[in-house]
């Protein structure tokens, strides 16, 4: 059985960090790019971060760049997200997900792109 599974969520304080985990059962995530979505109450999925495959290449939104940072462990079968300095708009349950890409190192930030979706984990960043 093909599964994500999101981990490292949970009630920060503001200025606080957080690493989400997203490991893969059933499948090698090396032939993947992968993303982390979020969507908060009361307002559509956004496209957080994502990575490509093995280059290295990556996206952040605006909303979290230079506060998030995205890697991969391809040997863990894992992906990473690291949150620095965060805020109460970032409270929102955090969904990885993998797109098959055997063709090469490609970064999607479209969320319709991706195959497999983890169960998410709740983040909330609250004094």
């Amino acid at each position: 059985q093909l599964q994500l599974v999101e981990s490292g969520g949970g009630l920060v304080q503001p200025g606080g960090s957080l690493r989400l985990s997203c490991t893969a059962s059933g499948f090698a995530l090396d032939a993947y790019a992968i993303g982390w979505f979020r969507r908060a109450p009361g307002k559509e999925r956004e496209g957080v971060s994502c990575i490509s495959r093995s280059d290295g290449s990556t996206f952040y939104a605006d909303s979290v760049k230079g506060r998030f940072t995205i890697s991969r462990d391809n040997a863990k079968n894992t992906v990473y997200l690291q949150m620095n300095s965060l805020k109460p708009e970032d409270t929102a349950i955090y969904y990885c997900a993998a797109a098959w890409v055997p063709g090469g190192n490609i970064v999607l930030i479209a969320a319709t792109a991706y195959d497999y979706w983890g169960q998410g984990t709740q983040v909330t960043v609250s004094s």
